[in-house]
C-alpha cells in the first residue's frame, strides 16, 4: 500500500516545488551560459523501474561533450581537481544544485523523491541476481546509499544496501532518509568518489559496454 501512498507523496513535492524550480532554473541556467555558452541541462540514460531506461535530468556541469571516465570497478570518476568539471558546474555539484531538474522527472513518474539511485542505462548488463531488487521501485533523487554512505562505498554494495532498501522500504525509513540527507549535504560527507592525486592511469574511458579495456585507458599513449 505504501508504493501508491508514496507516489502521491511524490507528486504533491513535485508540484509543489516547481515554482522555487523555475526561479532555480533562472539563475542556474544565466550562470551556465555565462560560463562556457553550452546548454543548460544534461540528460543521460539511467535504470529506472522494472528495468526501464528513461532519460534523468540535470543541471549541465561539465565541459560539452565531456569524455566519461570510470574507475575500475565502473563507478564513476568523481575528485575535486576533476578538469572536466566547469566553474560553475564546481559549486551547483557540492551544493547538490545539479540535481534538482530531476523534479521533473518525479512528476513524470520516472523517479521518486527518496529511492535507489538509479544506474547509467549500459551498467543493466553488469547487475547480479542478489541487486536486480534495487529495480522494483522506482529510482530517487536521493536515497538510502546518498544520505548516509555517498560515495564511500563500492558500486556492489552500493548495489546491495539499494536491493535492501527496495524490500524494505517504509515511510519511517524515507522520513529518516529524507533528514539524514540533508545533514549529508551540509556537512559534504564522502562529496568525491577519487582523491585528488588519483592517477589518469587507473582510469578508463567507457567504452559503451560498461568494461573497463586497455585500448580505452585515459593515461594511454
Amino acid at each position: 500500500m505504501y508504493k501508491y501512498i508514496k507516489r502521491g507523496i511524490d507528486i504533491l513535492i513535485g508540484i509543489a516545488a516547481m515554482p522555487f524550480l523555475g526561479i532555480v532554473i533562472i539563475f542556474v541556467g544565466l550562470a551556465i551560459k555565462m560560463d562556457d555558452g553550452g546548454p543548460v541541462f544534461y540528460r543521460s540514460k539511467r535504470i529506472g523501474l522494472r528495468s526501464k531506461i528513461f532519460d534523468m535530468l540535470k543541471f549541465r556541469s561539465m565541459i560539452v561533450n565531456a569524455p566519461n571516465w570510470t574507475n575500475k570497478d565502473g563507478s564513476t570518476y568523481n575528485a575535486v581537481d576533476d578538469d572536466r568539471v566547469t566553474k560553475v558546474g564546481r559549486f551547483i555539484r557540492k551544493t547538490s544544485i545539479d540535481e534538482l531538474p530531476q523534479f521533473w522527472n518525479i512528476l513524470k513518474g520516472d523517479m521518486s523523491f527518496i529511492g535507489p539511485r538509479a544506474s547509467g542505462a549500459l551498467a543493466l548488463s553488469n547487475y547480479q541476481p542478489d541487486e536486480m531488487a534495487k529495480m522494483n521501485v522506482r529510482p530517487g533523487l536521493t536515497g538510502y546509499t546518498q544520505a548516509y554512505f555517498r560515495n564511500d562505498l563500492s558500486v556492489r554494495e552500493k548495489r546491495l544496501k539499494d536491493a535492501w532498501y527496495a524490500e524494505h522500504m517504509t515511510f519511517a525509513l524515507d522520513v529518516k532518509i529524507f533528514f539524514r540527507s540533508f545533514l549529508t549535504v551540509f556537512r559534504r560527507d564522502n562529496l568525491y568518489t577519487n582523491k585528488s592525486n588519483t592517477s589518469k592511469d587507473d582510469l578508463w574511458i567507457d567504452n559503451g559496454n560498461g568494461k573497463p579495456e586497455d585500448d580505452n585507458k585515459v593515461g594511454k599513449e
